[in-house]
């Protein structure tokens, strides 16, 4: 097991690095640094002068890859590669380009992520397996018509349908909760009530559905027939073998979910006035802060390639037949 979790993440590093080249090409070969700074500054007839302060001020105005003019080792650090990128691998986010430090709004910024999205991941996953079971269980009757049917309309609807129907009626005309903000503390459970339900919801027609189909898959087993020939019932069987059975299949699902955790909702996060990460690179896109935008991107793949290690290590504990080497 340990051989096998350095050797993963001794792979990930050739993966990180190519994705930092990569967001390093797309952001200072395809859109130079001349180009960010006209963007900075907003005007159509910028001056060569103030493209050159703007690139001196937030660190653009070095060479991109190789510095000739200086001497030894400084050909290479003095770069925009080495000072905009070889830093993230040791989390040194450094300066936005607003002048914010990346890494201290990253640490504020999580907590909001993690209280929006865990309580929705938590509840929705086991509503979606709780509802799915019943549909399995209640297989061939009107029950498991009527929840496709539910299932269908569910997903046919667009998540900000939900969001702006659940704003309208449950914030501004019951004003039962707050319609978007956050509070600190215990007193952001009012904020986060309605879109944590909204977000379940949105998930339910889809979920419930994948679920299902994995259930049904592991229902027309030979073991499952051997556990009723042995007179179980069906809830016992698909409590005690279809369920645990099925479980690689959810693994997979939802470790790979859990960087989205921190990463937060884009979508959710904005409509609701929530301070999260998903909010935070909204903004950053939308202002063109490109030093934030590499920091969330770099950031979002490092919880991806360790979500996927999670996911395998994850088998070994709910499958013996799986064994790491």
């Amino acid at each position: 097991m340990i051989y096998y979790i350095i050797r993963r993440l001794l792979y990930a590093f050739p993966i990180l690095i190519g994705i930092n080249i990569l967001t390093f090409v797309l952001f200072f070969v395809v859109n130079g640094p001349d180009d960010m700074a006209r963007m900075q500054l907003g005007q159509k007839h910028v001056t060569p002068q103030a493209i050159q302060n703007w690139k001196q001020q937030h660190g653009y105005d070095k060479p991109l890859l190789w510095n000739e003019e200086a001497k030894g080792g400084d050909k290479l650090t003095e770069t925009i590669f080495y000072r905009k990128t070889v830093g993230l691998f040791l989390f040194r986010f450094g300066v936005s380009d607003s002048g914010r430090n990346i890494g201290a709004d990253i640490r504020q910024r999580m907590w909001p992520s993690l209280a929006l999205a865990l309580p929705t991941l938590v509840v929705g996953l086991l509503i979606n397996i709780g509802f799915a079971l019943l549909m399995v269980l209640f297989r061939g009757s009107y029950l498991e018509f009527g929840g496709l049917v539910l299932c269908v309309v569910l997903m046919s609807i667009s998540s900000l349908f939900y969001i702006i129907g659940g704003q309208f009626a449950i914030g501004k005309l019951m004003k039962l909760v707050p319609i978007s903000g956050y509070d600190e503390g215990f007193g952001a459970f009012k904020f986060l009530i309605l879109p944590v339900v909204i977000g379940v919801i949105s998930g339910i027609g889809s979920g419930v559905r994948w679920y299902r189909t994995l259930f049904l898959e592991e229902v027309g087993k030979d073991y499952v027939r051997t556990a009723r020939a042995k007179g179980l019932t069906e809830t016992q069987t698909l409590f005690r073998h279809v369920l645990p059975n099925a479980m690689i299949p959810i693994l997979t699902g939802v470790v790979v979910v859990l960087p989205l955790l921190f990463m937060g909702s884009l979508i959710m996060e904005s409509f609701f006035g929530i301070p999260g990460l998903g909010s935070y690179t909204i903004d950053a896109i939308n202002s063109q802060d490109f030093a934030m935008v590499r920091a969330m991107v770099f950031l979002g793949s490092i919880l991806y390639v360790l979500g996927l290690l999670l996911t395998d290590i994850s088998y070994t504990l709910v499958d013996p037949r799986v064994r790491l080497s």
